[in-house]
C-alpha cells in the first residue's frame, strides 16, 4: 500500500518532503515576483527550520521520504528513461535554440549520480554552466545577446511546497496541472516517480493528469473522509479541473468518493489555496480564517447520468454543511481567535495552515503564537517549529507535506 489518504486527520504514517536546496540561491529581487516569492530566504536557516520540522515528524513515528530521494531511486531503477526526463525538462524549460538544447542536454547527461543530477534540474541552470566553444559563441547571435547569468532553466524555489503538484486521495493521487508556468515543470518528478518508480508503477490510479488543460493544486483538495472531498475553486485551481476530476473519480471503480464539496474562495495571493484558509485539526474541529466567511460559497457535486455530474449549491453556515457530510457536531476555529487585525496577520503568515499528523494533534509555525494559544484552548495538541525563513515562500506545515499513508 503505497499511497492510502481517506482523511486529513488520521495518524499519518509516510509522508514526502522536499529539503530546501540551492534554488533559493538563485532567486534575486528581480525574480521574485515571477517565481511566486515575496522575500529570499536564508537558504542555511531555512534548511535548519525544515530539518526541525522532519525530525517533528520522525518523533511522532513518521517515515520521511525525500522528493529527491524517490527522483533518484526512479532514474537509477530506469536508466533507458534517463534521456527522455532529461529531454522533457529541456522542453518544459522553454529551451528551443537548436544548440542550446544539445548543449544543454551534454550537460546534463554527464551527470553519473542520479541525485545530483535531480538537484541541478531543481537548481536551474545558467547559460555559463553549458560548455561552449569561442566558435559557437562567435557563430551565434543568440549567444552573443545572451548574458551568461541568463537562465535556461530557471529555479524552482517553490519546491518545499511537495503539497502543490499532485494530492493523495484514497489509493490514487491527482497529478497536477500547476497555475503558474514558473510551477508547472514540478510535477515532472512525480510524474516519472509513479510511472516508474519500482514501489509505484501500476499502483497508483491517476483520477487527473498534469497533461489536462486546467489548473489544480493540490493545497486546495482536502480529504474529508472516505466517500467526501473537498477541492477549493481558488486562485490556482479551476472549476474546470473540479469538474473533470468529479467525473474521473465517479467512473473509477477503485475510487471511492461519491461526492466532492467545491469551495470557492476570493482569488487573491494571501487566499492562494483552500488550506491557507481552512484545515481540519481533529475529528470534529477546524481551522479557519474569518475573512472568508462573507464570501465563501460551496458546491455539492455528485454523479449524474450517463457521464455527466450533478452540481447543487449549498445553503446554510459552514458548520451545518460540514455537519451534514460529517454527522457530527462541528467547532469551527477562527484563526487568531478572531481579532480582525491578528487574525489577517497570523493567516498571512500561515496561522491555519496546519499540518494534522493524529486526531487533536497538529504541526504549526512558532510565529503564529496567538493561533497556537487558541488551538490548546480547544484541547489541540501542538508542535511548534521555528518559521523565520520557510514563511516568506507563503506556505505553512501543511504545504511542506504530501501525505502518502494514514492509517485507517
Amino acid at each position: 500500500m503505497m499511497i492510502h489518504v481517506t482523511s486529513e486527520i488520521k495518524p499519518l504514517k509516510t509522508v514526502l518532503v522536499h529539503r530546501p536546496g540551492k534554488e533559493l540561491l538563485n532567486l534575486t529581487p528581480d525574480t521574485l515576483g515571477r517565481l511566486l516569492f515575496d522575500d529570499i530566504p536564508y537558504l542555511k536557516d531555512a534548511q535548519a527550520e525544515h530539518d526541525e520540522f522532519v525530525q517533528i515528524l520522525r518523533d511522532n513515528n513518521i517515515k520521511v521520504l525525500y522528493l529527491e530521494d524517490l527522483m533518484a531511486e526512479t532514474l537509477e531503477a530506469n536508466p533507458q528513461i534517463k534521456a527522455s526526463f532529461i529531454r522533457q525538462f529541456i522542453y518544459e524549460a522553454g529551451v528551443r535554440t537548436p544548440m542550446y538544447k544539445d548543449l544543454f542536454f551534454d550537460y546534463l547527461d554527464s551527470y553519473t549520480d542520479m541525485k545530483e543530477l535531480v538537484l541541478k534540474t531543481m537548481e536551474g541552470v545558467k547559460v555559463s554552466e553549458l560548455n561552449r566553444s569561442r566558435k559557437d559563441i562567435e557563430n551565434s547571435l543568440v549567444d552573443l545577446i545572451s548574458e551568461d547569468v541568463k537562465f535556461l532553466a530557471e529555479p524552482m524555489p517553490n519546491l518545499y511546497f511537495t503539497r502543490d503538484p499532485f494530492a493523495s486521495v484514497g489509493e490514487g493521487v491527482i497529478l497536477n496541472k500547476m497555475y503558474s508556468v514558473t510551477r508547472s515543470r514540478e510535477t515532472i518528478y512525480a510524474e516519472y516517480i509513479f510511472n516508474y518508480h519500482p514501489d509505484y508503477i501500476d499502483k497508483v490510479e491517476k483520477f487527473y493528469d498534469r497533461n489536462n488543460a486546467f489548473s489544480i493544486e493540490g493545497g486546495d483538495v482536502l480529504n474529508l473522509n472516505e466517500h467526501v472531498l473537498a477541492i477549493g475553486i481558488s486562485q490556482r485551481t479551476s472549476a474546470d479541473a473540479i469538474e473533470l476530476v468529479a467525473k474521473n473519480m465517479f467512473n473509477s471503480d477503485k475510487c471511492k468518493v461519491d461526492t466532492i464539496l467545491a469551495f470557492k474562495i476570493p482569488e487573491c495571493r494571501a487566499f492562494m489555496h483552500l488550506d491557507t484558509v481552512f484545515t481540519q485539526i481533529d475529528v470534529d474541529k477546524f481551522t479557519y480564517h474569518p475573512g472568508i466567511m462573507n464570501t465563501l460559497e460551496v458546491f455539492e457535486i455528485t454523479k449524474g447520468d450517463n457521464d455527466t455530474i450533478n452540481v447543487k449549491k449549498k445553503k446554510g453556515s459552514l458548520e451545518k454543511i460540514l455537519e451534514e457530510y460529517l454527522g457530527i457536531d462541528i467547532t469551527l476555529i477562527p484563526c487568531a481567535g478572531g481579532d480582525k487585525i491578528a487574525a489577517e496577520r497570523e493567516q498571512w503568515n500561515d496561522g491555519t495552515n496546519t499540518l494534522c499528523i493524529a486526531p487533536g494533534v497538529v504541526v504549526v509555525y512558532n510565529r503564529n503564537n496567538i493561533t497556537n494559544a487558541v488551538l490548546r484552548e480547544h484541547g489541540i495538541k501542538v508542535f511548534e517549529m521555528s518559521s523565520a525563513e520557510l514563511s516568506r515562500g507563503r506556505g505553512g506545515p501543511r504545504c511542506m507535506s504530501m501525505p502518502l499513508v494514514r492509517e485507517d
